[in-house]
């Protein structure tokens, strides 16, 4: 990987540059709660100062930018006694600049479900390739726990990844084309000072954390603590709202149906995001509902983020966000629950 120094006004023209050739998204604040704390969005910009690259966190991830809610695969016209379909992939270039460590390595994780996997989605996959990818270190928040789930730092899946050194950047450079945008600019090579300021900075941000959990051993607890008491004390509490998977930046459940017009000449198939906290995720012909309650779709919602996505790629799905404990209605939240797995556990 290479690294340089880009300064911040370097930073501005940088995003100019990249402005005029393509659709761009990042963190911009929508909003404010009760309490005066700004609410932000990933959502597009048209200019520079609209962004807000020192926003807390988002509520959704950029994961709807790859995997949209709903979203037509296929449609398909009858006329006489024949039919064609149309299947349509996304082709415009889009960046997303902003992203935190752990929301790139979600992506990555997502790569090797929907790009790299037994069956690849070619959906995914265009808006992937044609998606220049700017993350930026932060300093984290008091309830993340991405350093537990080794997302806090980034290797791979990203374009360009900044560190702020205060009056400059810390750039790696992870791609081609990262590069030859970054030529269009002044950059500076990495001196020893700049190394120096950097890991203060890294050490700064590691030292931040004050939420942890014991990961190492969670796919063995899970299976120890299958019938475990602690499922139905969360599993009460739970609405089956499915939240938690809408802003979840590595959940993908899906769903998909068959749309026919009344008079037979025109159908589509349309995928929609799902939940497996939702009543009728399990329900099967017939009625049958193979998880009628809600502990044991919390519980096997914890299975594939911790234990099955672990046994297929050999690491958790879940990237320590906690996301999804802040947008619970009912106060879930993934830190608490396997808290009280291990307290059990002893």
């Amino acid at each position: 990987m290479l690294f340089r120094i880009l300064g911040k006004d370097q930073f501005h023209a940088l995003v100019e540059i990249i402005l005029k050739s393509n659709e761009v998204i990042a963190p911009k604040r929508i909003g404010a709660k009760a309490n005066g704390q700004p609410i932000h969005e990933f959502l597009p910009i048209s200019a520079f100062d609209e962004m807000d690259l020192h926003y807390r966190s988002t509520q959704y991830s950029a994961k709807t930018y790859f995997l949209p809610y709903q979203e037509t695969l296929s449609t398909f016209r009858l006329h006489g006694g024949d039919w064609e379909q149309e299947i349509a992939y996304r082709s415009e270039p889009r960046a997303i600049i902003g992203l935190r460590a752990y929301d790139v390595n979600a992506l990555v994780k997502l790569d090797k479900v929907f790009a790299r996997g037994r069956f690849p989605s070619p959906y995914y996959i265009s808006r992937r390739k044609n998606t220049f990818i700017v993350g930026i270190d932060h300093d984290p928040l008091e309830d993340e726990f991405s350093q537990s789930m080794g997302a806090d730092i980034v290797t791979h899946g990203f374009d360009l990844f900044l560190t702020d050194l205060g009056d400059r950047y810390f750039v790696a450079i992870a791609s081609d084309h990262a590069f030859s945008l970054l030529s269009m600019v002044e950059t500076a090579e990495v001196t020893d000072d700049d190394t120096q300021t950097y890991k203060e900075v890294r050490r700064r941000i590691l030292e931040g954390f004050k939420t942890q959990i014991n990961a190492k051993n969670l796919p063995n607890l899970l299976d120890l603590e299958f019938t475990s008491e602690v499922w139905k004390k969360w599993g009460k509490k739970c609405l089956s709202c499915g939240s938690c998977a809408m802003v979840c930046p590595t959940c993908y459940c899906y769903g998909v149906n068959e749309e026919v017009t009344m008079d037979f000449s025109e159908a589509k198939r349309v995928k929609q995001l799902y939940s497996c906290n939702i009543l009728d995720f399990a329900e099967v012909a017939g009625g049958h509902n193979f998880r009628p309650d809600h502990e044991t779709r919390l519980k096997y919602r914890y299975y594939h983020q911790h234990r099955g996505f672990m046994e297929d790629y050999d690491e958790p799905k879940c990237v320590g966000c906690n996301r999804c404990g802040r947008v619970c209605l009912a106060g879930i939240n993934p830190p608490a629950v396997i808290k009280d797995l291990y307290e059990e556990d002893l």
